[in-house]
């Protein structure tokens, strides 16, 4: 598990690297480029959570380094501290003006440099947990229903090839709630969405998208690999109960529809219609089954 924040340091003068890794080393992971390429190769490779950036280097220089990363989907959240000897207005405007989250100049203070990088931090710890609050499932901790619509349109517009949309129900789940109460309800629920999330093929994305609905989208070689990823969830959470708070034992299960991308498939709403469809035969036919439509 991490604990420390990593800070990429990005200056071509050995001797301001040295004294920020003498500064900065023991309470954070460091890593060090030497010029604009390599810097940007790091920010897309590792998990960065701050870049101190010098804005005069050969070839690349720092603003075109910060317009790089403020453009890539991948790197446009890390904030970016220059820290340069330039002190002019014009200077420290454009910092500001492509992305710059803070700007200080050599030479520096250095507590005011920690303490200007400790405040970076704990502003994007801030900003990270908003978009964690406006993306994903308070209760389950998957995508809510609106970013899993943002995800899935996004994957719809990109490849069509092989991509598979599942709708997944909770089977009589008003009983559940009806019977036993809305906090055994809410524990069927947790324990569905992770049973699900643990079984997944990989880059799949994963929401809820109403109360006890859920859905999948996902590329997968064929509709085998898919019919066998979806049967094995259902199968598994067959077998999962809950102790209800008169000690009764509760089982429940799922039904899932299935659909596959075509080429006559204009959007992804029809991809899912034809799963959710797929989900109602599933629940019309017996339901805790699989349909493939």
């Amino acid at each position: 598990m991490k604990t420390k924040s990593t800070i990429l340091i990005v200056d071509d003068i050995d001797t301001n690297i040295d004294i920020l890794l003498e500064l900065l080393g023991e309470k954070y992971d460091v890593l060090v480029a030497v010029d604009g390429k390599t810097a940007l190769d790091i920010a897309n490779k590792e998990k960065i959570d701050l870049i101190l950036l010098d804005i005069m280097m050969p070839e690349m220089d720092g603003y075109e380094v910060c317009e790089r990363l403020k453009s890539s989907e991948e790197t446009h959240n890390i904030p970016v501290l220059f820290i340069t000897a330039k002190t002019d207005e014009d200077s420290i405007e454009k910092a500001y003006d492509i992305g710059g989250s803070d700007y200080i100049t050599k030479p520096f203070k250095p507590r005011e440099l920690l303490a200007r990088i400790k405040t970076q931090l704990q502003l994007r710890k801030l900003i990270n947990n908003l978009d964690f609050i406006a993306t994903h499932d308070e209760m389950t901790g998957i995508y809510n229903r609106r970013q899993f619509f943002h995800l899935a349109i996004k994957r719809f517009k990109e490849t069509k090839k092989n991509l598979y949309a599942v709708m997944i129900d909770i089977d009589k789940f008003k009983e559940v709630n009806d019977k036993y109460g809305h906090s055994i309800g809410d524990e069927v629920i947790k324990i569905v969405t992770k049973t699900i999330a643990d079984s997944i093929l990989k880059d799949t994305i994963f929401g809820r998208i109403g109360g006890e609905e859920f859905a999948l989208i996902c590329n997968a070689e064929s509709k085998a690999i898919v019919m066998k990823n979806i049967e094995s969830m259902r199968e598994k959470i067959e077998k999962l109960e809950v102790k209800a708070h008169n000690g009764e034992i509760v089982k429940f299960t799922i039904s899932e529809g299935i659909s596959k991308a075509k080429v006559k498939t204009k959007k992804l709403d029809e991809l899912l219609k034809e799963a959710d469809i797929a989900l109602y035969e599933a629940k019309g036919s017996g339901r805790n089954r699989v349909i493939f439509r």
